[in-house]
């Protein structure tokens, strides 16, 4: 893979070779995730689907050390990139060394927790959990210095040495599927720290940065960790009190319907990630980003209507022909479960839009509403049907807010548009 990504980057742009390159990672990821459940069968799958759920949650944490090093080594001079650089190196691993250093001691109670078969994967996870920070840092410093080909290497590496080693192991090694995953996990985490970016050793150790931009960084750090939360909360909360509820058969149903559903998610997250940049450039030429939204909207709309009309009429044939028949019992909740994800995946790009726009209050609502998904799940967990059913409510409570805040929005915009004009016709 990465021969054939050094000899695209003859044809394509670095930004291309990326863009292919996340799109094979995203299959390659959600491929792994199918061939475990069909590999394991469900009772298996559901203590290898909280490996791989807490790995989920590690990089949506570590993202926020990623998108602070690349956004910081475009804005700060150059005489202050490697001490920036060298900072960020020792605080993400203090934090990894914190949080790893927690899920080992707390192991024997994460297995209590989520009734799984051995304390010894969530050990083996943590010891893994710093290199991962390291790994996102240097992530982030390829990702500012624009060395897309080298980044997309790097991810290309962490996900085929999960992939391959994950198969390999659980083909020749008589032990516990899930510890066989966190082994491979913790190695690809190695995997994914080449090619690894040196830092020239700065000639202070100190960060020569003014107050107004340690406000910035620490500004920019905060918001961007409450947001990466607000996907945590949302996207996997429901998979995690599930396991705790739930024996590990039903939990393992219950994982691979999750994973059925989130289709939708990933499907239009391209979309998203075309919307941010299109808003931005629009928005420092003085257009109104609101064609594009409105654009995309309607792309992701129509994507989401025809996968949930696919599994409302056809979910048998979905379950068998992703997971296999031991999971059909399933069937009849996902498209409830695609209809929730769906109603998330057109709310998420009203919050994308804001946050562009450097406004936070979706993000905020999006939070608010993740609270109240874990809520509503602590109260009704009689059956799945209920877990599913009070996902659709709260996402598409969700939407209507949103949808509100942006009519609010672009209510409060034109009313300025024409006081602003009647001022200047006077």
């Amino acid at each position: 893979m990465t021969a054939i990504i050094l000899k695209l980057k003859r044809t394509l742009t670095p930004q291309q070779i990326f863009m292919a390159s996340a799109f094979v990672v995203n299959v390659g990821n959600y491929a792994y995730n199918l061939l475990l459940g069909r590999f394991l069968g469900p009772r298996a799958f559901a203590d290898a689907v909280i490996l791989i759920t807490l790995l989920l949650v590690l990089s949506f944490v570590a993202m926020t050390f990623q998108l602070t090093v690349a956004k910081y080594m475009v804005e700060l001079h150059s005489r202050n990139q490697n001490s920036f650089i060298q900072q960020a190196y020792k605080y993400a691993l203090m934090f990894g060394l914190v949080l790893g250093a927690a899920v080992v001691i707390f192991a024997p109670e994460l297995q209590s927790l989520f009734q799984t078969e051995s304390s010894l994967m969530f050990t083996i996870f943590g010891a893994a959990v710093p290199l991962y920070f390291i790994m996102s840092v240097n992530r982030g410093k390829l990702q500012g210095d624009q060395s897309f080909v080298e980044l997309s290497i790097t991810y290309q590496f962490e996900m085929f040495w999960r992939l391959g080693l994950t198969f390999i192991l659980l083909s020749i090694l008589p032990v516990s599927p899930a510890i066989i995953v966190s082994i491979a996990i913790g190695v690809s985490f190695i995997a994914g720290l080449f090619p690894f970016k040196k830092v020239r050793r700065a000639s202070f150790l100190k960060v020569d940065l003014s107050a107004a931009e340690k406000k910035s960084i620490l500004r920019f750090f905060l918001l961007t960790a409450f947001y990466e939360l607000t996907q945590i909360v949302c996207n996997n909360s429901d998979i995690l009190m599930v396991k705790h509820y739930f024996d590990s058969y039903d939990a393992g149903l219950y994982s691979s319907l999750a994973l059925i559903g989130r289709v939708v998610y990933f499907v239009t997250w391209m979309f998203v990630m075309l919307l941010l940049p299109a808003v931005i450039d629009l928005r420092k030429r003085g257009e109104d980003p609101i064609p594009v939204l409105k654009k995309y909207v309607g792309y992701i709309t129509a994507l989401s209507a025809m996968i949930v009309s696919f599994t409302f009429i056809v979910p048998e044939f979905a379950v068998t022909l992703l997971f296999g028949e031991q999971y059909l019992s399933i069937a009849p909740l996902l498209g409830w479960y695609a209809l929730a994800t769906s109603f998330f995946a057109i709310s998420n790009i009203f919050a994308y839009y804001f946050l562009s726009l450097d406004k936070y209050k979706p993000v905020i609502i999006a939070g608010i509403f993740g609270l109240v998904q874990v809520y509503a799940i602590s109260l009704f967990h009689d059956s799945l049907f209920q877990v599913t059913i009070a996902q659709v409510l709260v996402m598409s409570g969700l939407l209507v807010i949103q949808l509100g805040y942006f009519m609010m929005h672009q209510k409060y915009a034109k009313s300025a548009n024409r006081l602003e004009s009647t001022i200047r016709l006077h």
